[in-house]
């Protein structure tokens, strides 16, 4: 059985009948009251040795990282997927409360320029600059039953600021529209973003949403999502990035939250943390391997 998601910020009663959502606000004492197909599967995997064993539609290949609160190097398949090999599960996620994508308010992806790799600035009539540590995000896209790579795939990316805000949305970013972005996938089934490490906000886990398409005009119409799911930053690479200036609210937050208390993230994150390399100001990049129904 899958699971389908309302839009918005809360459900507000117009909840899929089935099943609750997940939202970046709702916290976790509400999200342990729904009972969730991914929850009963999350204990089923674990009974049967974390073998894949339900179809979904998105998924990471190869994932070894820990999903526990201190999930420090991620999944580590950033770069290898070229076909072939195993493909494990991993859960759709809600969109959140600002996606940016017209299904919420504002609409980022009808933007002229928004197809990018750099998306630090914002484009159109808006011109600021998100601050922030410099770092570059590779996903690899694969089919979720060969591991080939699928091409010719538009990715759609957003997360929010140092200081917690989403463009278009909330805070001094409001009036802006960066650190959002479109790339299509290349010959291995890559992109790569120009961004910043993103701040964490009260009550969240640090975290990229992604939305996938199966070609760029359907992703700036907005239309017939293949894949939505969110990427979680490691523990290791945030307590670095948190160090600098600019990211101190992140070090209050993080403090109060973990991945195993993230209303997200919290029924296992394993094959959703990046592999994180470099440091800050010295390279620092996340990669991750996403398969999707294809």
């Amino acid at each position: 059985m899958f699971r389908f998601f309302s839009i918005g910020n809360e459900c507000d009663g117009a909840c899929d009948s089935l099943v609750m959502k997940h939202d970046d606000f709702g916290g976790l004492t509400r999200d342990l009251t729904t009972l969730s197909r991914r929850g009963m599967l999350g204990a089923f995997a674990k009974a049967a040795a974390g073998l894949a064993i339900a179809p979904v539609l998105v998924s990471a290949c190869n994932g070894t990282s820990s999903d526990g609160p201190d999930a420090s190097s991620g999944s580590g398949a950033g770069s290898d997927a070229a076909g072939g090999g195993t493909c494990s599960t991993i859960p759709t996620e809600t969109e959140g409360p600002y996606p940016g994508d017209g299904t919420n308010g504002p609409n980022a992806l009808t933007l002229s320029g928004i197809d990018r790799s750099d998306i630090r600035t914002s484009v159109g009539t808006a011109s600021g600059t998100a601050d922030g540590v410099a770092m570059t995000l590779n996903l690899t896209l694969v089919s979720a039953t060969t591991c080939a790579p699928l091409v010719g795939y538009a990715i759609y990316v957003w997360h929010c600021t140092r200081a917690g805000d989403y463009s278009l949305y909330t805070g001094s970013a409001q009036s802006e529209n960066y650190l959002r972005g479109v790339q299509v996938t290349d010959a291995n089934g890559r992109v790569s973003f120009t961004t910043i490490f993103p701040g964490c906000y009260s009550g969240r886990w640090p975290h990229i949403h992604f939305e996938i398409y199966s070609s760029l005009a359907k992703a700036t119409n907005g239309s017939a999502r293949s894949a939505v799911s969110q990427l979680a930053m490691p523990k290791a690479s945030c307590d670095q990035v948190y160090a600098t200036s600019g990211y101190e609210s992140s070090v209050t937050n993080l403090s109060r939250i973990t991945l195993a208390t993230d209303n997200v993230f919290s029924d296992g994150a394993t094959l959703q943390v990046a592999t994180v390399t470099g440091t800050p100001g010295a390279d620092l990049a996340a990669a991750l391997t996403v398969a999707i129904a294809a």
